[in-house]
Protein backbone atom coordinates (compact mmCIF):
# COMPACT_ATOMS: atom_id res chain seq x y z
CA UNK A 1 0.00 0.00 0.00
CA UNK A 2 1.30 3.92 -0.42
CA UNK A 3 1.00 6.28 1.32
CA UNK A 4 -0.90 8.90 -0.89
CA UNK A 5 -4.75 8.91 -0.36
CA UNK A 6 -7.55 9.73 -2.56
CA UNK A 7 -10.17 12.05 -0.57
CA UNK A 8 -13.48 12.69 -2.58
CA UNK A 9 -16.69 14.21 -1.08
CA UNK A 10 -14.89 17.24 -0.45
CA UNK A 11 -17.16 20.11 0.75
CA UNK A 12 -16.29 22.71 -1.64
CA UNK A 13 -15.12 25.02 0.72
CA UNK A 14 -12.42 22.87 2.15
CA UNK A 15 -9.21 24.33 2.80
CA UNK A 16 -5.49 22.38 2.53
CA UNK A 17 -5.20 23.51 6.22
CA UNK A 18 -8.93 21.86 7.58
CA UNK A 19 -7.60 18.64 5.69
CA UNK A 20 -4.26 19.03 6.80
CA UNK A 21 -5.49 18.89 10.22
CA UNK A 22 -7.73 16.25 10.27
CA UNK A 23 -5.66 13.71 8.96
CA UNK A 24 -3.20 15.30 11.34
CA UNK A 25 -4.68 13.62 13.95
CA UNK A 26 -4.10 10.32 12.62
CA UNK A 27 -0.76 10.45 11.76
CA UNK A 28 2.18 13.19 9.89
CA UNK A 29 1.07 14.72 6.90
CA UNK A 30 3.62 14.73 4.48
CA UNK A 31 1.57 17.16 1.62
CA UNK A 32 -2.37 17.93 0.94
CA UNK A 33 -3.34 19.03 -2.17
CA UNK A 34 -7.03 19.88 -3.32
CA UNK A 35 -7.73 19.40 -6.99
CA UNK A 36 -9.47 22.94 -8.74
CA UNK A 37 -11.05 23.65 -12.06
CA UNK A 38 -8.34 25.00 -14.07
CA UNK A 39 -10.76 27.77 -15.27
CA UNK A 40 -12.66 28.67 -12.58
CA UNK A 41 -10.24 27.85 -9.39
CA UNK A 42 -13.28 26.22 -7.78
CA UNK A 43 -12.82 23.24 -5.75
CA UNK A 44 -13.76 20.00 -7.54
CA UNK A 45 -14.56 18.13 -4.76
CA UNK A 46 -11.87 15.70 -3.98
CA UNK A 47 -8.11 16.35 -3.48
CA UNK A 48 -4.47 14.14 -2.43
CA UNK A 49 -2.93 13.36 0.90
CA UNK A 50 0.26 12.06 1.64
CA UNK A 51 1.03 10.63 5.18
CA UNK A 52 4.31 9.53 5.99
CA UNK A 53 4.03 6.07 6.07
CA UNK A 54 1.91 3.36 5.37
CA UNK A 55 1.06 2.70 8.71
CA UNK A 56 -0.40 6.37 9.05
CA UNK A 57 -2.07 5.91 5.63
CA UNK A 58 -4.04 3.15 6.76
CA UNK A 59 -4.90 4.72 10.17
CA UNK A 60 -6.36 7.43 8.26
CA UNK A 61 -8.41 5.45 5.97
CA UNK A 62 -9.81 3.28 8.73
CA UNK A 63 -11.25 6.37 11.15
CA UNK A 64 -12.15 8.70 8.17
CA UNK A 65 -13.57 6.54 5.49
CA UNK A 66 -17.61 7.42 5.26
CA UNK A 67 -17.15 10.10 8.12
CA UNK A 68 -18.92 13.74 7.75
CA UNK A 69 -17.18 16.82 6.95
CA UNK A 70 -19.31 19.86 6.30
CA UNK A 71 -22.07 17.75 5.56
CA UNK A 72 -20.62 15.70 2.75
CA UNK A 73 -19.69 12.02 3.54
CA UNK A 74 -15.85 11.48 2.88
CA UNK A 75 -14.24 8.64 0.49
CA UNK A 76 -10.74 7.95 1.67
CA UNK A 77 -8.70 5.26 0.08
CA UNK A 78 -5.05 4.41 -1.68
CA UNK A 79 -4.42 6.42 -4.26
CA UNK A 80 -3.80 4.88 -7.59
CA UNK A 81 -1.22 6.53 -9.74
CA UNK A 82 -2.51 8.41 -12.80
CA UNK A 83 -2.33 6.77 -16.11
CA UNK A 84 -1.41 8.85 -19.14
CA UNK A 85 -3.38 8.26 -22.33
CA UNK A 86 -1.13 7.34 -24.88
CA UNK A 87 -3.47 7.85 -28.48
CA UNK A 88 -2.39 8.73 -31.55
CA UNK A 89 -4.35 11.95 -31.82
CA UNK A 90 -6.16 10.68 -34.80
CA UNK A 91 -2.86 10.89 -36.75
CA UNK A 92 -1.68 7.95 -38.85
CA UNK A 93 -3.27 5.37 -40.78
CA UNK A 94 -3.04 4.41 -44.16
CA UNK A 95 -3.35 6.81 -47.00
CA UNK A 96 -5.67 4.03 -49.44
CA UNK A 97 -3.96 5.11 -52.33
CA UNK A 98 -0.39 3.18 -51.67
CA UNK A 99 1.33 6.81 -51.27
CA UNK A 100 0.83 7.54 -54.81
CA UNK A 101 0.25 11.46 -56.23
CA UNK A 102 -2.40 10.96 -58.46
CA UNK A 103 -4.65 13.67 -58.89
CA UNK A 104 -8.08 11.62 -58.56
Amino acid sequence: MGSKLYVGGLPYAATEQQLNETFGAHGTVASVKIIADKFTGQSRGFGFVEMSSDAEAQAAITALHGTEMGGRTLTVNEAKPMERSGGGGGFGGGGGRGGKRDRW
